[in-house]
């Protein structure tokens, strides 16, 4: 039985799935987004770093309660589609009542020609959803990468309306935090486009809080990640789910940028420090 409080197709992005998405996502009971961002076909040097990957996108999108979501790959193909086009062989299929459900500046189609208008002279009903907002401006994609980029995540976390998450793999260290008194368990982050901001922060896996660094360790030299790591410390303990191969880290605000210690010791007192600021 249909839930008669949801009707028709949410239409778009979506990446981050942010406070303005759910407020469209939560009414439909379909969606309809696409595996890359369109710029990422027809203008890749336009193309947003993005906040989540398209998995990590889909499955947030199905934690809004849409039934149903429908993934398209953008392609040459599918850009070059006239509007009226694309209307005819995908919505029209997908849209439940012929019902669409969209934000106040979604386009589609060619040259991004089509419109709620276009829609509406179609015979489609279009319900347009008005814009959430944050300390007085939109929230949008954009506004949320910059937060994250720029270590504000706290505004960023109120704009998605939950903690903003990565994931990662496990990966052996060299042990250099456990000498320090501060066992760590590593990982290698995946599905992250943004280019995050390196530094200390106040996190959290499975509600367990920790403190996490992200960054090269260049306290060590020739021993110093090749490439970004995040190193967790738990400041609770440590949950069972931190033993497994794969984690997904919450992120609750940024600490301090990282930096260059002149010795292990003069490191491993900021350390404390920054577990004080953690658990305070």
């Amino acid at each position: 039985m249909r839930n008669a409080a949801r009707r028709g197709l949410a239409v778009g992005f979506f990446d981050g799935v942010h406070l303005g998405h759910r407020a469209i996502l939560e009414g439909a009971s379909a969606a309809l987004t696409f595996a890359n961002h369109p710029l990422s076909t027809v203008a890749p040097e336009r193309a947003p770093r993005l906040i989540m990957s398209a998995e990590d996108r889909v499955a947030a999108m199905r934690g809004c309660g849409v039934g149903k979501v429908t993934v398209l790959d953008f392609t040459r193909e599918l850009a070059g589609m006239s509007a009226e086009d694309f209307a005819r062989t995908y919505l029209s299929d997908l849209a439940e009542d012929r019902v669409v459900r969209c934000g106040d500046n979604w386009r589609f189609g060619r040259g991004g020609a089509g419109d709620a208008s276009l829609l509406e002279s179609m015979g489609f009903t279009v319900e347009v959803v008005p814009y959430a907002t944050y300390d007085g401006g939109r929230i949008s994609s954009t506004r949320v990468r910059a937060a994250i980029e720029s270590g504000d995540v706290e505004a960023a976390n109120a704009m998605l309306g939950r903690e903003w998450s990565v994931r990662g793999r496990t990966f052996r260290g060299k042990g250099v935090g456990a000498e320090l008194g501060y066992p760590t368990v590593n990982l290698r982050l995946h599905g992250v486009g943004l280019d995050l901001l390196r530094g200390v922060y106040a996190v959290a896996v499975d509600g367990s809080r920790a403190i996490a660094n992200y960054g090269v360790a260049p306290t060590f030299g020739d021993r110093a990640w090749a490439d970004p790591a995040l190193e967790l410390h738990f400041t609770d303990p440590m949950p069972e789910s931190a033993l497994r191969d794969e984690l997904s880290v919450s992120f609750r605000r940024f600490v301090r940028p990282e930096r260059k210690f002149s010795s292990k010791e003069e490191l491993a007192a900021q350390i404390r420090a920054d577990l004080a600021s953690v658990r305070a």
